[in-house]
């Protein structure tokens, strides 16, 4: 697939600054920035889920004590 992309001085700037830093062509720049971007977008998913599984397990597990002190508590 072919794209055009239009940038503005200054991106066009940082990455012909880039494609020369890196010895690479332009299209490569392009193509791992936006692997990067994918990357680090999916990353970010993973870990607020992460954070809301461990949230709902602390959560699970206080009202599972709290249960099991009421059951107790009448045995």
């Amino acid at each position: 697939m072919t794209a055009t992309v239009r940038l503005d001085d200054s991106l066009e700037k940082k990455l012909n600054n880039l494609s020369k830093t890196l010895n690479k062509k332009k299209s490569d720049v392009i193509r791992e920035a936006i692997e990067f971007y994918s990357n680090s977008i999916q990353d970010n998913k993973k870990s607020r889920i992460k954070n809301a599984v461990e949230k709902t397990k602390e959560i699970d597990k206080k009202e599972y004590l709290n249960l099991e002190g009421t059951i107790s508590d009448t045995i």
